[in-house]
């Protein structure tokens, strides 16, 4: 008689042990059927208990201990007396017209996560390339669909990064990845982002109202956007987007007297917070912007934009904000000039930082994440294995 400990830890739930032996040096054969008094067919729901013949297949099942499983399973095909029509016994844990067992789906995803490379994930499962990569993609669609349809949380950050390069057109192909405040995690990765590509790619989540904050940087696409797409958001524009805006002016300004030399000692200087700095180091500073008046412009513009965000609280802020606008008028440099336009239209959107404290750090975190997964895989041809892996390589 068949072993009932044998049975429970070989055979799928449904099946019966009929026989078992070593097939080779590390192969068993485990020989089964399934016992059920009926079968209801897939067309028109008819309970059929008449056998039409049987057939033999053979399913490759997950290793135990390094030795490969293959259940030799002896499958009904029945005819429906309603529809006259003939179908196969379905087994529960295989898909129908499958030849893999959905344990053998989960140990190869296991092994993708845990082995160092694919050579021992083949080594292990005895299985080409072709099959370790449709065994994986499967199991993280899968996992990615029992949270597809979660609603939308109360506060996102939304950012783009590079994916690919277009060869045709000589330009970068971005994707734009949507982070889950409250979780911790990806919400949706975007291809493009364009809003057609946008809300096509986001359309599915429901609860759009449920959205109360987003995070985005000073990007005029993302603002239009999320506008028009979550009815109830407020906008908080990202506070180191913010500060950087005059950097590169300096910057530039800096080269253009010192030469592109990252190592100079102003270069440090500049971009350093004035209160952080020795008193000796703001004499040789002052020293210097004496002698360049526009870099000297360029750099109090930098110090005032701090200042708004060493206040506390909104009302301090703006009176902050509406002081360094003013400053700024009179002043004809070009930069400084964008500088002003570029404050007053997203005046509403960074003073809100100072109501809610969110920043898009969470979201520049996960961007770099999802930039490290191509770089390990040295690239992803398909788009749609990339969103998966991003969205289920972080917990």
């Amino acid at each position: 008689m068949p072993d009932k400990k044998l049975s429970h830890t070989f055979l799928l739930p449904e099946l019966k042990l009929t026989n078992s032996y070593k097939a080779g040096v590390a192969t068993f054969l485990i020989h089964a059927e399934k016992v059920s008094k009926f079968e209801v067919c897939p067309k028109c729901a008819t309970p059929s208990s008449k056998v039409h013949d049987r057939r033999t297949v053979k399913i490759k099942d997950a290793p135990i201990r390094g030795k490969l499983n293959y259940l030799v399973i002896v499958k009904r095909r029945f005819r429906c007396p309603g529809c006259k029509s003939v179908f196969t016994e379905p087994v529960q844990g295989i898909t129908k017209g499958g030849r893999l067992t959905q344990r053998f789906y989960r140990s190869v995803y296991w092994s993708c996560e845990n082995f160092q490379d694919l050579k021992r994930v083949k080594k292990a499962h005895r299985c080409g390339y072709k099959t370790i990569y449709k065994c994986y993609y499967t199991q993280l669609r899968r996992k990615q669909k029992e949270r597809e349809k979660n609603p939308w949380p109360k506060t996102i950050g939304i950012d783009e990064h590079g994916f690919s390069k277009d060869k045709r057109r000589g330009a970068r192909n971005f994707a734009t990845l949507i982070v889950d405040y409250k979780n911790k995690r990806p919400k949706e990765v975007v291809e493009g982002k364009s809003h057609q590509k946008l809300i096509a790619g986001l359309n599915y989540i429901p609860g759009r109202e449920n959205v109360t904050n987003v995070v985005i940087d000073l990007a005029d696409s993302y603002k239009s956007f999320v506008t028009k797409f979550f009815p109830n958001a407020k906008i908080v524009a990202d506070k180191f987007h913010v500060l950087r805006l005059i950097t590169p002016a300096l910057n530039s300004k800096r080269i253009e007297v010192t030469g592109d030399v990252r190592t100079h000692k102003m270069r440090k200087l500049l971009l350093r917070n004035r209160p952080k700095l020795h008193f000796e180091d703001r004499i040789d500073l002052d020293h210097w912007l004496k002698k360049n008046p526009e870099a000297k412009d360029l750099y109090w513009a930098k110090e005032k934009l701090h200042t708004v965000y060493r206040c506390r609280g909104h009302n301090k802020a703006k009176m902050s904000l509406e002081a360094l606008v003013r400053w700024l008028e009179p002043k004809r440099i070009k930069a400084l000039q964008r500088l002003r336009r570029t404050l007053i239209k997203w005046q509403e959107e960074i003073l809100r930082y100072f109501s809610t404290g969110l920043t898009n750090a969470r979201t520049e975190a996960f961007n770099n994440n999802a930039k490290l997964v191509q770089k390990r895989a040295y690239g992803f041809k398909s788009f749609e294995n990339y969103r998966l892996k991003v969205l289920n390589g972080f917990g």
